[in-house]
């Protein structure tokens, strides 16, 4: 138990305990002696202001201690302790918690943990026995029910047709996953958003979506318009933007008829007037219209 009432010997160590700090810190960083406390039987702190400009609001502790039924009394240690006015570093918090999208870069690698709740474990096959194990060679014996038939080839086998389906990772996403997924591509591209609301019409309509596979098909696809907002990215059935397929069909433009130059026939032309009120053919000479 800690004794509330500080040793007599030991609180009255003030200059051995600045003397302790002096040294441990140098004498211009350690200020006034701001008081004592008991730490236990025979064991007190003292504490001295800190002057140094870049722990402000800290203070030196320095614990001495003595002996039982002893005079001498001597040091324990000297730390920094923050105060309430103290500037402090903010709480540590694991990468895995402070990691944002965008943060991985080219090179960085990006651990998953292997308890995961994004994931859960796949179909690897690891529960077929191996391929020259005794259980496989027995269970390939029971397909030959004659001599005719032979076992069927590696390609007709669950492992091998898992493959090609995608089926041999060992953990795939979870239903958590799968909706943590959806509620992070819906609220950059779903409904709700403002190019949504003012889109003509909706993404299921649209003929540059492109379909995806698994349970999200049914409620996402990928943008292929170059000019939209979302292209290349994971839309969601109800987003929609102004480049909608739909939206706007240009009519064809008309094709211009070909040019047609007719020079068999004559065509009449009108006779300028003279100035003096008669006719002048079109083709006289200018000396001859008294024009030079």
């Amino acid at each position: 138990m800690r004794s509330r009432t500080p040793d007599r010997l030991c609180a009255e160590a003030v200059e051995i305990a600045r003397q302790a700090a002096e040294e441990a810190v140098g004498p211009e960083s350690v200020g006034a002696h701001l008081g004592v406390e008991a730490d236990g039987d025979r064991v007190v702190t003292h504490t001295f202001e800190c002057l140094d400009a870049a722990y402000r609001g800290w203070h030196w502790a320095v614990t001495v201690a003595r002996a039982p039924r002893a005079k001498n009394v001597t040091l324990d240690e000297v730390v920094l302790l923050p105060g309430q006015d103290a500037v402090l570093a903010p709480q540590w918090v694991p990468w895995s918690e402070r990691l944002r999208p965008g943060d991985l870069g080219p090179g960085d690698l990006l651990p998953t943990g292997a308890d995961d709740l994004r994931l859960e474990p796949g179909w690897t096959g690891e529960d077929e026995p191996a391929p020259n194990s005794a259980l496989a060679l027995a269970a390939a014996e029971e397909v030959v029910v004659s001599d005719d038939v032979q076992p069927a080839p590696a390609r007709a086998r669950i492992g091998a047709i898992a493959e090609e389906l995608g089926l041999g990772r060992p953990r795939v996403l979870s239903r958590l996953g799968l909706h943590l997924a959806a509620d992070r591509w819906e609220s950059t591209f779903g409904p709700q958003t403002p190019m949504a609301q003012a889109a003509p019409a909706s993404c299921t309509t649209c003929g540059f979506l492109v379909p995806i596979g698994g349970s999200l098909g049914q409620a996402f696809g990928v943008c292929g318009n170059e000019f939209g907002p979302a292209d290349g990215q994971v839309v969601s059935l109800g987003y929609g933007c102004g480049a909608h397929s739909e939206a706007a069909v240009l009519p064809a433009p008309p094709v211009p008829s070909e040019l047609i130059l007719d020079e068999t026939v004559v065509e009449p032309l009108q006779l300028r007037p003279d100035r003096t009120g008669g006719s002048v053919e079109p083709d006289a000479p200018a000396e001859e219209l008294g024009h030079s």
